[in-house]
């Protein structure tokens, strides 16, 4: 008889792990193996070679050290990085005899570009960082980013750091509880790259030395704005700068902690947009989680106020006082006035 164990392939990307299989690794590093037949109900243990045969008996499996696995899953990064950075050289160099003559020629700056397609986009993402030398400014609202845009964030973001230029970036609370952003972030640790979080974020912003900005007008991503025209620049950055004083530094404790109220901070920011009438799917939106999360802060936020009803939460919260409180990690202060562009 054919069970379901047989169909479970554990189909992973590179920076995922099932929660099963993540709790079998967890204790076969506490205990120094684990029995092959408990293995068996997360395949992706092996798949990923988290796990080895014990030499002293075929019955058991021995973990593999997790600095050892992490580096044996970025090697293959690392070659296609070495690899984009060759063909960006040889793009450059292919290009460098026009770029003289384009700049023989006396022709009006084009101020607001309309780049249309995810490769236009990112041919002028790539055009952007390469001419940066001072730093670099990012807005990233929170969610899951396929493993190809952490390796186009990586081979974009590596050789700013490597000339020196500033990189700082701004994501959502949620960041903090990704390991793919948080995998990233590790990438860069010398300094150079700052990393803050701020509950709420409407859209990306990518901002060059202050001269040139890119930012999407359509939801599908599929069509940008590239930004030239000094004071649209300068505004954006007075925008960037706004929120990033009133944001966290990302490794500063999480907003999730709960208050003296029995509310976390992320039930605060809930209770502010509730009450301003938006709905569940907005309100996570807007939070950079999803649903189904959302409304269980939601639940647990009727809780702590002693709710009944959807109606009565938007009352209670009214009339609890605790939007008046002061959440520094919901937005409503944080230290004053960069995880670079994944």
């Amino acid at each position: 008889m054919t069970t379901n164990r047989a169909k479970a392939t554990h189909p992973h990307a590179l920076t995922e792990l099932c929660e099963e299989g993540g709790r079998l690794y967890a204790n076969a590093l506490r205990t120094g193996r684990i029995a092959r037949a408990d293995a068996e109900e997360a395949p992706c243990l092996m798949e990923f070679a988290l796990l080895h045969p014990d030499p002293d008996d075929a019955n058991w499996l021995r973990p593999v050290p997790p600095s050892v696995a992490l580096a044996q899953r970025l090697n293959p990064i690392e070659r296609e990085i070495s690899e984009r950075r060759r063909l960006s050289t040889n793009l450059a160099e292919a290009f460098e005899p026009f770029m003289a003559l384009s700049a023989q020629v006396t022709a009006p700056t084009h101020s607001i570009t309309v780049l249309e397609g995810l490769d236009r986009i990112n041919a002028a993402l790539d055009l952007a960082t390469a001419q940066c030398q001072n730093e670099m400014l990012t807005v990233q609202p929170s969610g899951h980013r396929p493993e190809r845009r952490l390796i186009e964030g990586l081979e974009r973001d590596r050789p700013l750091i490597e000339r020196g230029v500033r990189i700082r970036t701004l994501y959502q609370h949620t960041a903090r509880y990704s390991p793919e952003r948080l995998a990233y972030v590790d990438q860069f640790t010398d300094g150079k790259a700052e990393y803050r979080t701020i509950d709420e974020l409407v859209e990306r912003l990518i901002i060059c030395d202050e001269a040139v900005a890119f930012i999407p007008i359509s939801d599908d991503r599929q069509v940008a704005l590239e930004l030239r025209h000094p004071g649209l620049v300068r505004y954006l950055v007075k925008v960037f700068e706004f929120m990033w004083g009133r944001a966290v530094p990302l490794r500063a404790g999480t907003p999730y902690e709960t208050d003296p109220d029995g509310i976390t901070d992320i039930q605060h920011s809930i209770a502010k947009l509730l009450v301003e009438g938006h709905v569940d799917e907005a309100i996570a939106r807007r939070l950079g989680m999803n649903v189904r999360t959302c409304r269980a802060h939601i639940a647990k936020l009727a809780t702590a106020l002693g709710s009944g009803s959807r109606a009565q939460l938007g009352y209670l919260i009214a009339q609890s006082g605790i939007l008046s409180q002061n959440n520094p990690l919901a937005g409503e202060g944080g230290p004053g006035p960069r995880e670079g562009g994944s």
